[in-house]
């Protein structure tokens, strides 16, 4: 396994209770594929750099995490058809 260093952005309509929901999702998909998530950062809501899907602020999450190849592609592919995430990331360290 290797580790990676993740972000996504979350839509910030959303309310606390969900968007703890889609964090655990997000640790729980890493733990399925067969790694886990070392350390959850949660940045809060913050200015955009530039207006996404007609927001000017997103809920911001950080993480480190050691992953399969499966893990970071399941990852990925998860983010881009779950609608409350409107960016994300993964870098390998």
């Amino acid at each position: 396994m290797k580790e990676y260093t993740g972000m996504y952005i979350i839509r910030p309509t959303l309310e606390e209770s969900a968007i703890k929901a889609i964090i655990t999702d997000i640790a729980n998909l890493f733990a399925v594929k067969g790694g886990k998530v070392l350390e959850v950062n949660e940045w809060g809501i913050k200015e955009l750099a530039y207006e996404i899907e007609d927001f000017k602020k997103g809920y911001y999450v950080k993480f480190k995490a050691e992953a399969t190849s499966e893990a970071v592609d399941e990852f990925d592919r998860v983010c881009n058809i779950k609608e409350d995430i409107i960016r994300h990331i993964l870098i390998k360290e």
